[in-house]
């Protein structure tokens, strides 16, 4: 056996969590030609003499509010995750992580309709008060990542670290956000997909997005709405997969 077969028998018996470069290829080509052939069938269909309800501007708006609503609780997610994770395995905060984790794990199994509603009733509707809903959801695993990847940190090369003469924030910055970069980003990954179909719910709470398709199908009865804004919110979210998995594999630090 060559020294590439066994490098990837290897990687495939530890569950290497990476992508080959067949599935970077073949995702967002798969995505790209069913966004092709919603657009042909939305482009060559009407509802019972309605157009508008299946115009491609409409169909191009409402996917690219659908992209504005997951991409901004996205980056609230992260600019509010990684810190709180990272002072959670720090100093007195440490005592309160494993209470954090297990509220985390309670919230990702919670139903999400249940908080965008309640996030609408305190706050009223709109885009605003729905990506805070979107934010506060996509906080757990992501704070949950934060905290594993750092724990999962060898102790010995922070030690090494610190003989070297480093500060705290520096074994943080050059040794252990480095080596937990991949928990990180897989959390990230697993909120921006969370995030992108719970943003479905946006046409429930007057956000707009792709949710507006499946709201206005369900009040006429037109499967055709339904299965369009179906599959959009689905490619959209397998995209935004794919584009987390590139970053995964970017920033990996190599040898991990």
């Amino acid at each position: 056996m060559e020294a590439g077969d066994r490098d990837r028998g290897a990687a495939m018996r530890e569950g290497d969590p990476r992508p080959g470069r067949g599935r970077l290829v073949a995702q967002p080509a798969v995505c790209f030609v069913v966004i092709a052939g919603v657009f042909v069938y939305t482009n060559t269909s009407t509802i019972s003499g309605k157009e508008n309800l299946l115009a491609n501007s409409d169909l191009i708006d409402g996917s690219l509010k659908h992209l504005f609503l997951t991409i901004i609780a996205a980056v609230l997610v992260i600019l509010i995750s990684v810190p709180l994770g990272v002072a959670l395995t720090r100093g007195p905060m440490r005592r309160y992580s494993g209470a954090v984790m297990a509220v985390a794990g309670f919230g990702q199994a919670a139903p999400a309709v249940g908080l965008v509603v309640l996030g609408a009733l305190i706050f009223g509707i709109g885009s605003v008060p729905f990506i805070g809903a979107l934010t506060v959801y996509g906080i757990l695993p992501v704070v949950a990542n934060v905290v594993a990847g750092l724990d999962g940190v060898d102790p010995e090369l922070t030690e090494a670290g610190r003989g070297m003469g480093m500060s705290s924030f520096g074994v943080l910055r050059a040794v252990e956000l480095p080596i937990a970069v991949p928990v990180m980003l897989t959390g990230v990954r697993t909120a921006l997909v969370l995030m992108c179909g719970t943003a479905a719910f946006g046409g429930l709470v007057g956000a707009g997005g792709l949710g507006t398709y499946l709201t206005t199908g369900i009040k006429l009865g037109e499967n055709s709405l339904l299965v369009v804004g179906a599959l959009m919110i689905a490619m959209l979210a397998l995209l935004l997969d794919w584009v987390a998995r590139v970053f995964e594999v970017v920033f990996t630090p190599k040898g991990l």
